[in-house]
């Protein structure tokens, strides 16, 4: 099996919005905002390769949207087309398209809008794997998740008969199993991918950057941050116990990290590219 960092780009999100109730005071120092209090952030996708499938994680925001929508993110650096190409894949030999939950900056790529209009699936010949809980939660949003599910993003998958749905507690594939959490969407998936004597978990938006790994650091989008929390505290405990490699989707530095006991709590112990595991 082989694993390939994919770069969808990066973008910008509020840095108060990305850190909670922190105080900018001390985020900044992990993570500086630019004069509009933008940080910027990565959408780094994962391609897992058995060789009989080859299995994308999360697919960036994609390019379809307007322009006044593009402006509010401000979304730039390079294309998860380009990045499978500089890997030696198209869209077309992608077989699986995973998708950790349904907000556009991890599923948006996977809709193309065609020169006459069409909404299409962007890779032809993938199943695209969700579950069904956070799949009506996505197509029957409350109002504060409103803004992060776009049904130009969600209704062409079922339209076109790709969407496939997953249950808890099972495995997409041999090497593939999840870890489901609840705290910042609902059922949310994060894969976990074990290759050799090595396990990887992406992180998705449990731990969108290395920043987030001390506990008070939550997301303002959270639905849930009470249980953001207690799920952070238990998954860094079994990652640390069991040596699990982190890899995050959102940190525009650091790519992956594993964990050590300080005495200030679970932190990374050593950052690293993925390409080094």
């Amino acid at each position: 099996m082989k694993l390939y960092s994919i770069h969808a780009g990066y973008f910008k999100l509020d840095g108060g919005a990305m850190f909670g109730v922190v105080p900018k005071k001390m985020w900044q120092k992990l993570v500086p905002a630019d004069e509009n209090n933008l940080c910027t952030w990565a959408m780094r996708c994962l391609l897992v390769d058995t060789g009989e499938r080859k299995i994308l994680i999360d697919c960036g925001m994609g390019n379809k949207q307007d322009e006044k929508f593009m402006g509010h993110y401000e979304p730039h650096g390079p294309t998860l087309e380009r990045s499978l190409a500089s890997h030696g894949f198209q869209p077309e030999d992608i077989t699986d398209l995973f998708l950790t939950h349904l907000h556009f900056d991890h599923c948006g790529g996977a809709v193309k809008r065609t020169e006459d209009g069409q909404l299409i699936p962007a890779f032809p010949h993938a199943k695209v794997w969700s579950n069904h809980q956070h799949w009506d939660w996505a197509i029957h949003p409350n109002d504060r998740e409103k803004a992060s599910f776009l049904k130009e993003n969600l209704l062409p998958l079922e339209e076109h008969g790709v969407l496939h749905f997953l249950d808890e507690g099972q495995s997409l594939c041999p090497e593939v199993d999840t870890i489901w959490v609840n705290g910042h969407t609902e059922a949310m998936m994060l894969p976990v991918i074990h290759t050799g004597n090595k396990t990887i978990v992406y992180m998705a938006d449990l731990l969108p950057a290395a920043a987030h790994i001390p506990l008070p650091y939550i997301m303002g989008y959270d639905i849930r941050p009470l249980m953001t929390l207690e799920e952070k505290k238990d998954f860094l405990q079994m990652a640390l116990d069991n040596n699990y490699y982190l890899f995050f989707e959102h940190d525009a530095v650091n790519e992956c990290c594993n964990l050590r006991m300080t005495d200030k709590g679970i932190r990374p112990q050593e950052f690293f590219p993925l390409s080094a595991l």
